[in-house]
Parts: structure tokens; C-alpha cells; sequence
């Protein structure tokens, strides 16, 4: 099983405001675009590496199979259909999980690294924008030929990287240090002169 994970629902339109109450709940505490160009999202999706496409009761599997990336196309779909797929994927969620609403009319990130207070970001994204960004956040093999940029105005700390590679540097210089403790002469460890 991945350790982070990434569930993309792609759509049609909805209508986040008169949507059911689980949508409007979702939406309300995700990171939205304020224009969002989804042409091509499951296209740009499936050149990611080890990305699987399953309907909304197959996530739960393919998290369980190892997939780090599942995407779930629904097509033009009501608000009741939209409502159960959401619920499904929410269910196959754990903490570690981003989930990835990219409708034709709207983009909402929710869950793993997503700042969920940021609201509304001021920017356009498009399907190349959302793949970097679910790449950068669960370290997924960013694709070749992605022109995409990252979305750091829905992130909760733009620097996570940065930290993680400061935090695994402190962790080896600890490391060295012990190794050089280790491989000293027993009289070079004790001063009993």
C-alpha cells in the first residue's frame, strides 16, 4: 500500500452551492481554483506512473493493491450520482490521502497537504497544473513531457520539500556521527591513563 495517496475524481459540471449537503461540505473545506481549465485531466492523469482508473467502489481496491494515484471518471453526472462516488472515495480515504475534485466548471483539493483555509485561490489552473501538484505533494514521478506548475497557493506549508530534505540531512549527519563513534579502538573510547 502507498503511503500517500491520491484519489482524482474528473466530471462534468456541477453545482457545488445547490449540491447536496456532503458536496457543499466538501467544497467548503477544500482549496479552489478560481478558473479551472479540466480539458485533458484523465489524460494528463494516466501518463503518471503506476496510475490506475477504477470507478468510485474500486478505489478502496487499488489503494489496498498499492496504487498511489486513482482516478475515477464519471463523465456528466447528477448530483446524486456525484454525491455516492464522493462518499465512496471519502470512505477509501485516510489521512494520507488528497482528494482531487476536478470538475468542468471547478477544481477543489482536499485532504493531504492542501491548505483548507486558502479558500478561493486568485489563479487559473489547468490539468497539467493538477498533476504537478498531485506529484509534488505525494511524491509520485512527475511525468516527462508535463508542462504543468505546481498550485503552492493551495498548499499548507510551500516549503514541505524543503523541510523534508533538511530533516533527512540532519537525519544522516546523526547517522555519520554514530558510525564514527562505532569504529574507534576500544582504548581510543575510554581515557584510563
Amino acid at each position: 500500500m502507498a503511503d500517500k495517496k491520491v484519489a482524482l475524481i474528473v466530471c462534468g459540471t456541477i453545482d457545488a452551492s445547490a449540491g447536496t449537503p456532503a458536496l457543499q461540505k466538501f467544497v467548503s473545506k477544500s482549496a479552489a481554483a478560481a478558473g479551472f481549465d479540466a480539458a485533458g485531466m484523465a489524460a494528463e492523469a494516466a501518463k503518471v506512473e503506476g496510475a490506475a482508473a477504477t470507478g468510485a467502489d474500486g478505489v478502496a481496491k487499488a489503494f489496498a493493491d498499492g496504487a498511489a494515484l486513482v482516478v475515477v471518471e464519471l463523465g456528466a453526472v447528477d448530483a446524486a450520482a456525484l454525491e455516492a462516488a464522493l462518499a465512496a472515495v471519502v470512505e477509501a480515504s485516510d489521512r494520507r490521502t488528497l482528494v482531487v475534485l476536478a470538475a468542468a466548471n471547478g477544481l477543489f483539493l482536499n485532504g493531504l497537504g492542501m491548505n483548507r483555509k486558502v479558500g478561493t485561490m486568485q489563479r487559473r489552473a489547468n490539468a497539467a497544473d493538477v498533476i504537478a501538484t498531485v506529484c509534488y505533494v505525494a511524491d509520485l514521478p512527475v511525468p516527462a513531457d508535463l508542462t504543468g506548475a505546481v498550485l503552492y497557493q493551495a498548499l499548507s506549508d510551500p516549503n514541505l520539500k524543503l523541510k523534508e530534505m533538511g530533516k533527512l540531512k540532519d537525519a544522516i549527519s546523526r547517522m555519520e556521527a554514530a558510525l564514527q563513534r562505532d569504529n574507534r579502538e576500544p582504548w581510543d573510547k575510554h581515557d584510563c591513563a
